[in-house]
This record gives structure tokens, sequence and C-alpha cells, in this order.
């Protein structure tokens, strides 16, 4: 889909991270903007195109699960979602098969393709009769006023925005005004990344929901990884999601723009559209439906795991008592520290933001001390969708080394993109798409995988809610750090030194616009 034009209400935001910079310049754009019309996202179509299509679940979800009944009481099925293709048909399959319950908690939830095919899934669930809960951050929604209230309008399908001071139903004077007299406030969003169905399946990690998290973008992808839960830990999920929709800073999308008028809840057209085989190519429709067998064989090859002692922790809403300017922690921050300070043997790191602080580089430097390997993967200058973050890292990158941390940048032609990439899309593009890397993950000592949402800079710290699986296991551990270690070689990632690094792979231009932004506190990045 072709991104909209913006109006002063509502705010198409293309950004991967709030700074002070970036805000700014929003904010000075609105300024010069005048009203215009905002086209339709969606015509309706010239023909029926889900007429040959049986979308219909012919077994329940809780068919499918009986045979785990005991080992979901008694323990966490754990399946690492590694590929695009795989975690997003995943969560349709899941949305196809719901019976009672669909809760979804994104930082990004886009209108381009994957988003709409994703919510045609959750309101079909809908009018099944599942009840569907869709909470999102505020800043990053792509998505006009009427669309919200036309989808919440649906009996049972609810949307909440989080913290909405900046963007959804809020006019320029508002966003002035709640960026001077609450800054901190304004900073702090929702980045908890949660889908949960009947309370049973869950999956999280990093990836939001848009075509760049599933390797559907032309352009620019990101080499993420979430985790597939089973029973057990679900329940902490469910129970943090249900915090976080009643929590007071989660508004429905009704009460922030109090429209009186009746909504139209008639949905062909997106129907239409995620039935197009244009936008929702029959093969993958079919890898979808195909999706048991292949789950099947990951059961009985050992691949899905039955742990006990996995944990999920999660932020409150709001992520601490904002005492504290643009500080304060969080409970997902001194549960890492924590885990850190209990590595005997070796901590390997993927993060796509490095911007440490005096804090963290004392933490890396004792563990090094202490003879414990600490290898961290991050983006390049060339492989970096967020040039202010890649900036607070560079003003750090030589004192990080300094401690004996080994340092390697994702290769934005990473050889490793050919294997997590869709294999639709491959086909159809004549030029693979740049990959940066977006994966949140640490194994320590082979034993314990935490896979999440919490970057290695400031703002995961201190002003987002964040969310943390831990998995005590040493398959997995050892099976994700091989990965990780593989995305380290030379054909994927640079090792940087003291004397070295890649950032002259980019041109001139780009590598001034990092040092420009240079002005920005790294406490805000």
């Amino acid at each position: 889909m072709n991104k909209k034009c913006m109006d002063k209400t509502q705010i198409n935001i293309e950004i991967k991270f709030l700074t002070l910079a970036k805000k700014m310049a929003i904010l000075s754009i609105l300024l010069l903007l005048g009203c215009s019309k905002v086209e339709d996202r969606l015509s309706e179509p010239v023909q029926n195109y889900c007429s040959t299509i049986d979308d219909k679940p012919q077994i329940a979800l809780s068919e499918y699960l009986s045979p785990f009944d005991n080992e979901m009481k008694n323990g966490t099925g754990v399946y690492i979602l590694e590929q695009g293709t795989e975690a997003m048909l995943t969560r349709g399959w899941l949305s196809k098969h719901a019976q009672r319950t669909i809760d979804v908690q994104y930082f990004i939830f886009s209108a381009d393709n994957i988003g709409l095919i994703a919510i045609d899934y959750l309101v079909k669930a809908a009018e099944r009769g599942v009840k569907v809960r869709l909470l999102v951050d505020d800043i990053m929604v792509d998505a006009k006023g009427d669309e919200l209230l036309k989808l919440s309008a649906h009996e049972n399908l609810s949307i909440k925005i989080y913290n909405p001071v900046a963007n959804i139903g809020k006019n320029i004077v508002d966003k002035l005004v709640n960026l001077t007299t609450n800054f901190h406030g304004f900073n702090q969003r929702m980045h908890n990344k949660t889908f949960t169905v009947d309370g049973k399946v869950s999956i999280t990690g990093g990836r939001n929901v848009a075509d760049e998290y599933f390797g559907y973008d032309h352009e620019y992808n990101f080499r993420d990884r979430d985790v597939l839960l089973l029973g057990g830990i679900t329940k902490d999920i469910q129970t943090s999601f249900n915090n976080f929709w009643h929590d007071s800073l989660s508004i429905s999308v009704d009460e922030i723009l109090n429209s009186k008028d009746v909504q139209n809840t008639n949905y062909n057209a997106l129907h239409q559209y995620a039935c197009d085989p244009a936008n929702y190519a029959p093969k993958v429709r079919d890898q979808l439906n195909n999706l048991p067998a292949v789950f099947k064989e990951i059961e009985e090859t050992g691949k899905l795991q039955w742990i006990k002692g996995v944990e999920y922790i999660s932020d409150v809403p709001g992520k601490n008592d904002a005492k504290e300017f643009l500080g304060g922690s969080g409970l997902s921050t001194q549960r890492l520290i924590a885990l850190l300070h209990k590595a005997k043997k070796s901590v390997t790191i993927q993060t796509p933001y490095l911007i440490t602080t005096d804090l963290g580089k004392n933490l890396f430097k004792t563990l090094v001390d202490k003879g414990i390997e600490v290898k961290i993967l991050t983006n390049s200058l060339a492989s970096n969708d967020n040039l202010d973050a890649f900036s607070g890292y560079q003003r750090d990158r030589k004192a990080l080394l300094k401690t004996g941390v080994k340092i390697y940048e994702f290769k934005p032609d990473a050889q490793i993109r050919q294997k997590v990439m869709s294999d639709v899309m491959q086909g159809q593009l004549q030029q693979m798409p740049i990959f940066g890397l977006h994966a949140k993950s640490m194994v320590i000592d082979d034993d314990i995988t935490v896979i999440g949402t919490f970057n290695v800079d400031p703002r995961s710290a201190n002003l987002n809610t964040e969310s943390i699986t831990i998995i005590p296991s040493q398959k997995i551990a050892n099976s994700v750090k091989q990965g990780m270690l593989e995305e380290m070689l030379p054909e994927n990632a640079w090792e940087v030194t003291l004397k070295w690094n890649p950032d002259g792979e980019v041109n001139k231009l780009k590598q001034i616009g990092v040092k420009l932004r240079r002005i920005v506190p790294k406490s805000i990045l």
C-alpha cells in the first residue's frame, strides 16, 4: 500500500523510534500543513476475490491443543520463530482458529499489506464471535480516525490507544502543549509486543506488525526473532495484557475521538483486499493452511520444547513513577541486570541499537574482568534505520570496546538474509532488499535464552515499557546462540576494533548526518 497524506489531527508517523529532534521536526512540518482531503485506503473491489476461498476454520484451536493438555499445565511449550514468514503465518493461523479471545499488543501496527491482512484476520475472528482486543501505542498508529472507529464499531472488536498524547485525536496545539509541559510522559511509550489467543497460546518478541518485520518489504527488511509459547507462562502474558488494557493510560478510540457518527460495519472492502491474490499470494495462503502438518513435524523432531521455569517479565504501565526525569529504570531492566550478574562463562547479545550509559559500560567491564566473554551484534551505519540511535552508539563505541567487549556490526547485504527472507518475495524481486538487525536477544552461559523487546539503550532502560521471556534450556540456548554466532561471521557482519569500523562503507552525506545528530541527548535515544 502506498502511504497516504497526513492531516493535522491524524499523522502517519513513519519513524522507528522517538527522539526530541525527530519530534520537533514532525511538529514543525505540521505547522506548515493545511488540512487536505485524506484518500480512502481501501476501495470497493471490482470483483469478488473471496468467492473461491474457503477461509473458515475446520478444527478449533482447542482440538489441536488437546494432546498437550498435561504438558501445558506442567510447563510451557517453547518454539523459536526465526523466519519471518513462519512468524507471520503462525499469527494468521492462530487468528483463524481462535475460539474465545484474541489479545493483541504492539508498538507498531502498520496499515501496509501485512497490517491490512492481519487486521482482516482479526475482523473475521470478531465476525465469528471471538472477542478481539487491540492495544497499540499512540505514536506509531498508522491509521486514520475514521478507520479506527469503523473497526471498533464491531461489537466484538475493541481498540485502545496507549498514552494518546502525540497522535490520535490531537491537534497541533495539543501536541505542542504535551511535548513542552510533560516531556517525560510524552516520551514514555509502550514497546511491548504480544499476541495471545484463547489465553493458551502467545507470541512475543521483537517483531511489530508491518511488512518489513516479516521479510515482505521491497527495499528494507529486519532480521528479527519471536518465541511461540504454549500453556504455562502464557497466563502471565495474559495477566500483563489485562493490566495494560485496564490501566488509565490506555484509552478507547471512541473516547479519544468522541465521534457521534454511526459507523458502517461492512468490512467487505477489507475482506476483498485480503482475498486478492495480488495482495495475499495463493502460495502463502497454502502454507498457512498447511501449518498443522509443519508443527506436527516440529513437535515430533523435538524442536518444540516443554520447559519448566520459563519467565515472562513485563514492565508495568508507565514503566516507573517518573520521579526521575528521563530515568527511573523498570522491572525488565532490573531483571536483565540480575541475569548478567549471574553469568559465569559467556554473554552473547543481539540488539539493533547499542547506546550504553556509564552503568552499562561498568557492568560489561565487570563481566569481562571476571573472564566472561561478551559478544554483541548490532547494526552498522550501513544497515541502521535509525541515525539518531546510531549517533548515540557511535559516541561511545570506543569506550565500550575498551571494556573488552567484542562488537560486530551487521552488514546490509548479509548473506543470512537469503535464509530468513520469504521465498515468495525472493522470487518476485530482481534485487534483494537491505536488511537491518531488529532482534533483541541474549544467551547466557549456554543455559539461558532471553527473547524480548528490550534494546540496549537508555530508552528501553528508563522510558519505554518492555517485556522479556527468559527460557532456561540448554537446547534452545545452543540453537539460538549458534544462529547469533553465524550472524557474526564475516559474510554477515564486520568485527569492529579500536582502530577500525565500517562507517566508511556509506556515503559522506550519511556520515555527516550522523555527526549532526550528536546534539540529541543520549538519555532519550
